[in-house]
């Protein structure tokens, strides 16, 4: 997924194994139907409106995507007992998620292609020492208490897509290493994504059927979780190129030529960033750490483009609680915004979404 060993959030360890997850597969969750509203700081309420809970009935979830026409979400979650993040689909009308990966080794970074048609993820389910993987990942899960959360740059992990109904995997890239973190380009015909191909994690962009791939990024450090703009001419990523683990915004042209640093905070933690549909500002989930481990909130940042080259301008704070928000997405019409947050009654993680009420 998108968080990476860079953040460092404290997330519980899976719920204890169900029979089926002891048999490989992960187990049927249970949704809950309940709607839960979400109170909102006065800060918060500037923004946003009528918060609440989208997922339930799994242990956590997040880094939820909106489908093309806005009324599904593609995210990925922690089946009940099983020690791997799974990737589900679910209508926004409804609390039951649907699974569309395999059911085996680690999932991450889904996607919906603009025509709404099929899913892009990435997977380690053709790891040749799977059953050894999860029986490791199960006996430390058996421990119990908390840890620091991490994300493994699984080298068995490449893209996928799937279509809607869960029918017609496949492979799109085969690279030694870790392929994973891609999406979509506006018109369907393009993907980035993040390699460690060449022995570091940097930005690649490939046609869309996974031919030609080249490489977009090549400094030293992490660079990662990339998304086109809206109208196809730059990418945002993250990186800790000039700090370890302290990640900045970057954005870089498709073509390679313009690389422009958007934050330069190195006490502060920035990443997923996300283009609002407008192109004007985008939005991300940013903690200060000069005193410690920070609280992540999410925050806009104005963008402009005097002479075609997009430029950092007003930075704005939008949550300010204190649970951890994550990974924020607008929905295509730029009236929703979809996050990850510790905001659940149990201190979960889990998607949440509301209202987006700047309208510039």
């Amino acid at each position: 997924m998108r968080v990476l060993v860079l953040v460092a959030i404290a997330l519980s360890f899976v719920t204890p194994l169900s029979t089926s997850a002891q048999e490989g597969k992960p187990a049927a969750p249970k949704a809950d139907p309940a709607i839960v509203p979400i109170e909102l700081s006065p800060l918060e309420s500037k923004f946003l409106k009528s918060a609440r809970q989208v997922t339930f009935g799994l242990p956590r979830a997040g880094e939820g995507y909106f489908s093309p026409d806005g009324q599904l979400v593609v995210y990925q979650a922690y089946p009940i007992g099983y020690p791997f993040y799974q990737i589900y689909v679910q209508p926004l009308a409804e609390r039951t998620p649907r699974l569309i990966s395999t059911g085996r080794g680690r999932t991450t970074c889904s996607y919906f292609s603009p025509d709404g048609k099929t899913i892009l993820f990435a997977s380690s389910h053709t790891d040749p020492s799977i059953d050894q993987t999860e029986l490791k990942a199960r006996e430390e899960a058996a421990k119990g208490g908390r840890r620091r959360y991490q994300w493994d740059f699984d080298p068995h992990m490449d893209l996928y897509t799937v279509n809607f109904d869960g029918t017609g995997l496949r492979r799109l890239t085969d690279a030694p290493g870790y392929d994973a973190e891609g999406s979509y380009s506006p018109d369907g015909k393009q993907l980035v994504f993040t390699s460690t191909r060449d022995g570091d994690p940097d930005l690649y962009i490939m046609d869309a059927a996974g031919g030609e791939p080249r490489q977009l990024t090549n400094a030293d450090g992490y660079d990662g979780g990339p998304f086109f703009s809206p109208n196809g001419e730059w990418v945002i990523f993250r990186s800790d190129r000039l700090k370890k683990d302290m990640l900045q915004l970057y954005a870089i042209s498709v073509d390679g030529k313009t690389e422009v640093q958007l934050t330069s905070n190195l006490d502060e933690v920035n990443w997923c960033p996300y283009f609002h549909p407008s192109g004007k500002y985008l939005i991300w989930s940013g903690a200060d750490y000069s005193t410690g481990r920070g609280t992540f909130h999410l925050w806009t940042l104005d963008l402009t483009y005097p002479d075609s080259k997009l430029t950092a301008g007003q930075r704005t704070q939008i949550t300010d609680g204190k649970a951890m928000d994550v990974l924020p997405v607008f929905s295509p019409d730029g009236k929703q915004l979809l996050w990850t947050a510790t905001r659940s009654a149990d201190s979960s993680s889990q998607l949440f979404i509301a209202d987006w009420l700047r309208t510039e």
